[in-house]
C-alpha cells in the first residue's frame, strides 16, 4: 500500500513497470545516459521504489538480491528540484528494508557519500574509474602460447557464473543468465581451462563493456582490447577498478576517464576469491 510522508505530499510505493518511462525521464534531467532498455534490464533483476508528486516520479531507487547473504543498491536519483528533502534518505530505507542484514554494495558519487555514511555504509578501499570514449582499432595484446580468447556458447555459462561468484563473492546466478541472451560474450582460455570472460551490450550512448573477470590485468587488457576489432568508431563506456591499473591500456583504446566512484559497503564484505578478479563490473548500480 503506497504510503505519504507526514510532513510532504510525496508518494513512496514499489516501482512498477509502468514507472520506468517516468524513471527514465528522471535520469535524462539529471544527465544520466541510461535508455528506458537499461532501466527494463536492471528493474528485471531487482526491487524499487519510487518517490511521486501529482502523479509524476521525482526520486527512485533500486536494489538487487544476490543470494541469500549479499546485495546492490543503486539507481538513487532525486529531480533537482525536490533536494535537499530527505526523498533520497526515504528511498534509500525502502530499498534497505527489502535487502534485511545482507551485506549490501553501492558505488558512491563524492555527493551521495554522506547519505550513505550515516545509513551504515562504509568505503571498501575500491575506487571504480569510469572511462569512455570513441573506442580506437589497437592491436590485439600478446597472449602466453598457452592462452586463448574465444565466443561464448552456451555450454559455457555454468563455468562462467562460477567465476563472477568467486571474482565478486556475490550470487551472480541470474545476471549472468539475463545477460546471455542481452550481451556478446568471449572466454579467456588458459590450457584449454576457462580462466576469465569480458562481456559487451548495447547500453547509453553506445555500448559498455562489463563484466571483465581475469586473473590479471594484462589479460584483462586482452579481454577488453578484443572488443576494438568489432567497435573501432563506436561510443564505449567501461568501469574499472582503480587497483586493475588499466588506465594506460584504456587510453591507448580511446577511451579516456570522466568520472570516479567509490565502493561502499554495509554489514562486511562479501568473500572473494584472490585467485581471480573482477576489473570492470557490470555496471555502477549492479556493482
Amino acid at each position: 500500500m503506497p504510503l505519504i510522508h507526514p510532513d510532504t505530499s510525496i508518494i513512496y510505493r514499489p516501482m512498477t513497470d509502468e514507472d520506468l518511462a517516468g524513471a527514465h525521464r528522471l535520469s535524462q534531467a539529471v544527465r544520466w545516459p541510461h535508455r528506458l532498455e537499461d532501466w527494463q534490464f536492471v528493474h528485471r533483476l531487482g526491487i524499487g521504489f519510487v518517490a511521486e508528486q501529482d502523479g509524476a516520479v521525482v526520486g527512485t531507487g533500486m536494489g538487487w538480491k544476490q543470494g541469500k547473504r549479499f546485495g546492490s543498491l543503486g539507481m538513487m536519483i532525486v529531480s533537482p528540484e525536490h533536494q535537499g528533502q530527505g526523498i533520497g534518505r526515504q528511498l534509500m530505507m525502502r530499498v534497505l528494508g527489502q535487502l534485511g542484514e545482507r551485506c549490501t554494495l553501492l558505488s558512491a558519487t563524492p555527493a551521495g557519500q554522506p547519505l550513505y555514511e550515516s545509513l551504515g555504509f562504509r568505503p571498501t578501499g575500491t575506487t571504480i574509474h569510469q572511462h569512455q570514449g570513441t573506442m580506437l582499432r589497437v592491436p590485439a595484446v600478446a597472449l602466453a602460447r598457452s592462452d586463448a580468447i574465444r565466443p561464448i556458447t552456451g555450454e559455457d555459462i555454468p563455468t562462467l557464473i562460477e567465476l563472477e561468484n568467486r571474482a565478486t563473492g556475490f550470487r551472480r546466478d541470474e545476471l549472468l543468465k539475463h545477460m546471455a541472451s542481452a550481451a556478446h560474450g568471449v572466454v579467456l582460455e588458459c590450457d584449454g581451462e576457462i580462466r576469465g570472460f569480458s562481456a559487451i551490450r548495447d547500453f547509453g550512448r553506445g555500448r559498455l563493456i562489463g563484466p571483465v573477470i581475469a586473473p590479471d590485468s594484462e589479460r584483462a587488457a586482452a579481454l577488453i582490447a578484443y572488443w576494438s576489432a568489432a567497435y573501432a568508431d563506436s561510443f564505449v563506456r567501461v568501469d574499472v577498478t582503480v587497483a586493475g591499473h588499466l588506465g594506460d591500456s584504456l587510453d591507448a583504446m580511446g577511451l579516456m576517464k570522466i568520472n570516479s566512484v567509490v565502493a561502499m559497503a554495509r554489514n562486511g564484505l562479501p568473500p572473494r576469491d584472490q585467485r581471480i578478479a573482477q576489473f570492470a563490473i557490470a555496471n555502477q548500480a549492479l556493482c
